[in-house]
């Protein structure tokens, strides 16, 4: 490895123009794949397989197009998969004037008039009427009126939309409260915004801190974005064929950019230290890719597989979120390997630490680090402490639930949020997660009626449900299609019908999960006694479903990441012993991490320094995919500081020593990898995005307690504990595991054949 490695530097250091050339192609090459795709993107979060998909399904090929939007409400993005091509839907929510009713006072006729016009809008396929749709509040107060239009929301005419906004002005200058709400009216992520730029910045001066030279600071953001565009246009050129959702971008962009940086801070780092020894500049980039750059790829590797390991959850957006994750760091990886040496041979001998700079190289030369030589004078006391300190921030996950974001925690400003808010307090919190009990009589349509009263019947001794819409069937019945209403001719029967529930609590609430179990239970006895199929969907079903599919992959999927992260550890380290001590470790910081984020995001504690519009049960896909992530960062660390005492060991230094001397040589490094990607998580918490900032602050948190605690305190305590026994490796596994030699030894022993060359500028 080490030796392949080590070729791959020199070339790349001297044949710069070349490597340089191939990156901008692929860039160019996956920037016009992107363009080709048409970046096309949905919010929609499904798992096939549950049963308010199936019921989706089966609701969507019996009613047709109007079956859409139906369950929907407010409950966030969970539902049968919407999607993006098909045409949009938007909602106006109007409140009659303090102390007026829309129904006595004529509110309701001033309302549909000012609507009227839209009907006349390009590509408006309809408006509801709310009185035989029944979305006027039982006080008369408030009314929603729904808007199909014929194309989706970003093929919206500007005239149509103008035609709304106008409606919504006119309303309001009659002293109405209007809202536009869904489709073309929902605010678009950002995927780059000021925040982002932000810790970019910081990244940048922590490297400038770090290096003392704008040069040598400059390269890792210049490699790091780079990679992050090839990473983004290479994923959204397969959003053709594969479904993209903006968060799926937005990890992609938040790993990319943080191990962008971060690796290419780890080899320029050893480019520099073996220069202010004054190893020539083709030499030493071959030696750093060689070295550090070995650390680099098993690193890389194993954040590759944690990622890549979401797909065993079966749960499609998750896997598609970790492979393009997975392809961001992988990019990361061969850019640094590549293109960073490449761009040393541009700079040439101008990357040599002078003044402050040299002076810190020096004091790295002689391997001394006083936090490392305290922590492993006094390892027990260290390592109790940190488990005690860890087992504190932990305990607000014991309380932890699971769910999918709603509107309700958005900002105040938005419009969603104020829909949601305007809804729920007009026509109950059950208006934003309603549920659709669908009955399916396919085999015994003549049972269908029967079935649906006895559904109904069944619903209205429910505990938390508000209200019991009558069935909807979706056809004739007995040839009619009402009371009062015969069937025209040629109207097929019925053999479906859907029973619109509104329980008393909101999408997310635990009450709300109960109505939804509770419904569930009943079901048996009506299937025996119609011959019919009752099946419970709708967003506020859909996310409990999703949670309790993600809860129940956990174990799987945490048991083969960290089978095959111990693999590689092994492989890596040839030891028994660092890579169980990594792995306990990770157990510590993740629980750590979750504890964090339950008591910020769910118990409401720092809301307002961190943007909690409202608190809420965390993210049911965070846990497996921070636990995915996480592993391979933390994992990222523990290769670069323990890989650099394991290289001092080898070498021929005594256990004590080698701790401390490759804690010295790598504290310094691994810090400054660590503030990056903590700033650069960070500045994704603010970003003001529901799905990405609870995910962003548990992904910075971990690794600042990883970083900090973990690996730059606990693990040097133990590896002091350990002594030589940290080593060690049975012979018969000694012979199977292959020596990758990531250490560099065949370096040392002047393995490598190629002479040295002056740099050339």
């Amino acid at each position: 490895m080490a030796s392949f490695l080590y070729r791959v530097g020199r070339f790349s250091f001297t044949r710069r123009w070349i490597v340089l050339i191939i990156w901008l192609v692929v860039l160019a090459a996956a920037g016009g794949g992107a363009l080709a795709s048409g970046m096309k993107m949905t919010e929609a979060i499904t798992i096939p397989g549950t049963e308010s998909a199936n019921a989706q399904e089966i609701l969507e090929d019996r009613f047709g197009e109007a079956a859409s939007g139906v369950g929907a409400g407010t409950a966030g993005s969970a539902g049968s998969g919407t999607v993006v091509d098909q045409p949009a839907s938007a909602r106006v929510i109007v409140e009659a004037p303090e102390g007026t009713s829309l129904i006595d006072d004529g509110g309701l006729a001033v309302v549909l008039g000012t609507l009227a016009p839209v009907t006349e809008a390009a590509d408006v396929a309809s408006i509801s009427d709310p009185t035989t749709a029944g979305t006027i509040s039982p006080d008369g107060a408030a009314v929603y009126v729904d808007v199909q239009f014929t194309v989706p929301a970003d093929d919206v005419p500007a005239a149509t939309l103008d035609a709304l906004t106008a409606a919504q002005d006119q309303l309001e200058a009659d002293g109405y409260t209007t809202v536009l709400s869904g489709g073309p009216f929902t605010e678009p992520l950002e995927l780059l915004s000021p925040t982002e730029a932000l810790g970019v910045v910081i990244a940048l001066l922590v490297l400038l801190v770090t290096f003392g030279s704008l040069l040598a600071a400059g390269m890792p953001i210049l490699t790091a974005l780079l990679g992050v565009g090839t990473g983004l246009a290479g994923v959204l050129a397969f959003s053709a064929v594969v479904t993209i959702s903006s968060a799926t971008l937005t990890l992609a962009l938040m790993l990319g950019l943080a191990v962008g940086i971060d690796y290419a801070l780890f080899l320029l780092s050893r480019h520099r230290q073996q220069l202010a020894e004054g190893v020539d500049p083709a030499e030493s980039a071959g030696r750093a890719v060689g070295t550090a750059g070995s650390a680099i790829v098993f690193a890389g590797l194993t954040v590759v597989v944690a990622l890549c390991g979401l797909a065993v959850t079966g749960v499609p957006f998750l896997a598609v979120m970790g492979f393009a994750a997975a392809a961001t760091v992988a990019t990361a990886v061969l850019i640094a390997v590549t293109l960073l040496p490449a761009l040393m041979g541009f700079a040439g001998t101008r990357l040599v630490p002078r003044g402050r700079a040299a002076a810190r190289a020096q004091r790295s030369t002689q391997a001394e680090n006083r936090w490392g030589t305290l922590i492993t004078r006094h390892p027990v006391w260290t390592l109790v402490a940190g488990v005690l300190a860890l087992g504190i921030i932990a305990i607000p996950a014991t309380s932890m639930r699971m769910g999918l974001p709603d509107a309700g925690q958005e900002p105040a400003t938005s419009n969603e949020r104020q829909a949601y808010d305007l809804l729920a307090e007009n026509f109950g919190p059950g208006i934003n997660g309603p549920l659709v009990v669908l009955v399916d009589a396919a085999d015994n349509p003549a049972g269908l009626m029967e079935a649906s009263a006895a559904v109904s019947e069944a619903l209205a001794g429910v505990e938390n449900i508000a209200y019991v819409a009558p069935a909807a069937p979706n056809g004739a019945v007995g040839g009619m299609l009402g009371p009062d209403t015969p069937a025209p001719a040629g109207t097929p029967e019925a053999d479906a019908a859907l029973v619109v529930v509104l329980p008393t609590t909101g999408p997310n609430d635990a009450e709300t999960a109960d109505v939804v179990h509770d419904i569930r239970d009943l079901r048996t006895e009506i299937e025996e006694a119609t011959g019919t199929q009752i099946w419970v969907t709708g967003a506020a079903a859909a996310n409990i479903d999703i949670t309790q599919k993600l809860s129940d992959a956990l174990p799987l999927f945490l048991a083969i990441v960290v089978g095959l992260a111990l693999v590689l550890l092994l492989v890596a380290f040839r030891s028994i012993l660092v890579p169980l001590t990594a792995v306990l470790g990770f157990l510590l910081t993740v629980a750590a991490a979750f504890g964090a984020t339950t008591a910020v995001y769910q118990w409401g504690w720092l809301s307002d320094i961190f943007q909690v519009a409202t608190p809420a049960p965390l993210l049911s896909f965070m846990p497996v995919l921070l636990v995915g992530v996480l592993f391979g960062l933390a994992m990222d660390y523990q290769v670069f500081l323990v890989s650099r005492m394991r290289e001092d060991f080898v070498h021929g230094a005594a256990p004590l020593v080698a701790v401390r001397s490759g804690y010295a040589h790598g504290a310094r490094v691994v810090l400054a990898a660590a503030l990056i990607m903590i700033a650069v998580f960070s500045s994704f918490v603010f970003s003001g995005n529901t799905t990405i900032g609870p995910i962003a602050f548990a992904m910075g948190f971990g690794v600042a307690v990883d970083a900090l605690v973990v690996r730059m305190t606990m693990i040097p305590a133990v590896m002091a504990l350990l002594g030589r026994s940290a080593w060690w490796l049975p012979r018969w596994l000694d012979r199977l595991v292959p020596n990758v030699d990531i250490e560099g030894t065949s370096l040392e022993r002047g393995a490598t054949p190629v002479e040295s060359e002056p740099a050339r500028p």
